[in-house]
């Protein structure tokens, strides 16, 4: 399985990178929504993680436009936010997000996180 990690902080990507490299998926990283979107189209992702407040593209907008994009209709996307408004999530459930999570990130949340959208992967 490959995930695609989407946060302009570097810290996070790593994060990510190493637990669901842990957990057996193929990782790549893009530092915003427009590289994401490259990857995506360059690449079959089974699931993304991304963050909302990026520089260039946000992440409501990527989820939208992945969600446009033919093969992506039904992948898991997980929004891993400091954004914690429920208005925010309504917005990112509407555009077809899978799954939330609020920064700071823990392997914990995201194993229960995990365990909703993509069981194969916890």
């Amino acid at each position: 399985m490959r995930a695609l990690v989407v946060d302009d902080s570097q810290v996070i990507r790593a994060m990510l990178v190493a637990d669901l490299g842990q957990r057996g998926l193929a990782v790549d990283e893009a530092s915003g929504g427009r590289s994401a979107l490259e990857k995506a189209r360059a690449k079959r992702y089974d699931i993304i993680v991304t963050d909302q407040n990026m520089p260039g593209m946000e992440g409501l907008d990527l989820v939208k436009s992945l969600r446009g994009m033919p093969g992506y209709e039904k992948t898991p996307i997980l929004v891993l936010t400091t954004e914690t408004s429920d208005e925010m999530k309504t917005k990112f459930r509407q555009a077809g997000a899978s799954g939330w999570m609020s920064k700071p990130y823990s392997p914990e949340r995201m194993t229960n996180a995990l365990a909703k959208i993509l069981p194969d992967a916890v």
